[in-house]
Parts: structure tokens; C-alpha cells; sequence
């Protein structure tokens, strides 16, 4: 798979199966950020949510890089900036 078929499956997980699976993401990482913030005391918002996703992504590869979590992290790299109000499709 080369690094364009990555981003469309990302693109094509994001907006199909996991949304499917879990509903609209700016709902759930809303949700997600919520509870982090009373859980931690600090400000915690839905795009940190996706940041710190596609960090726990960076951790879990330090040992061995796998496809899937390549896919995973442009796939929060796009729900983050979709938090950002840049893309809303």
C-alpha cells in the first residue's frame, strides 16, 4: 500500500465503518474530552482528543510500525482537523 491508498483508507474508515461503528466523531471526541477533563482537572478539548489518539498510535509503534496504525493516525489526523472547523464534510 503506498502512502496515497493510506490516506484513502483512512478517509474511507473515518467516514464508513467507524462511523458506523461509533457515531459522528466531533459528538463522540466531545464526549471523549469531556470526561478526560473532569478525570484530569484541566481543559481538554475534542481536537486534543485526536492529538493525543494519534500519540497513543506514536507509542505503540516504537517497537514495530504496523499499516493499521499508520492508517489510524492520518485517519485522527484528519478528525483533528475536521475539530478545527477546516473540514466539516
Amino acid at each position: 500500500m503506498n502512502n496515497t491508498h493510506v490516506l484513502e483508507e483512512a478517509q474511507r474508515i473515518i467516514n464508513g465503518e467507524r462511523m458506523m461503528q461509533y457515531g459522528e466523531a466531533r459528538a463522540s471526541f466531545t464526549a471523549i474530552a469531556k470526561m478526560w477533563t473532569t478525570f484530569k482537572g484541566i481543559e481538554i478539548s475534542a481536537t486534543d482528543v485526536a492529538m493525543m489518539m494519534i500519540l497513543l498510535k506514536v507509542v505503540r509503534s516504537r517497537h514495530a510500525v504496523k499499516l493499521d496504525s499508520l492508517v489510524d493516525i492520518a485517519g485522527y489526523a484528519a478528525l483533528a482537523d475536521q475539530m478545527e472547523n477546516r473540514n466539516d464534510d
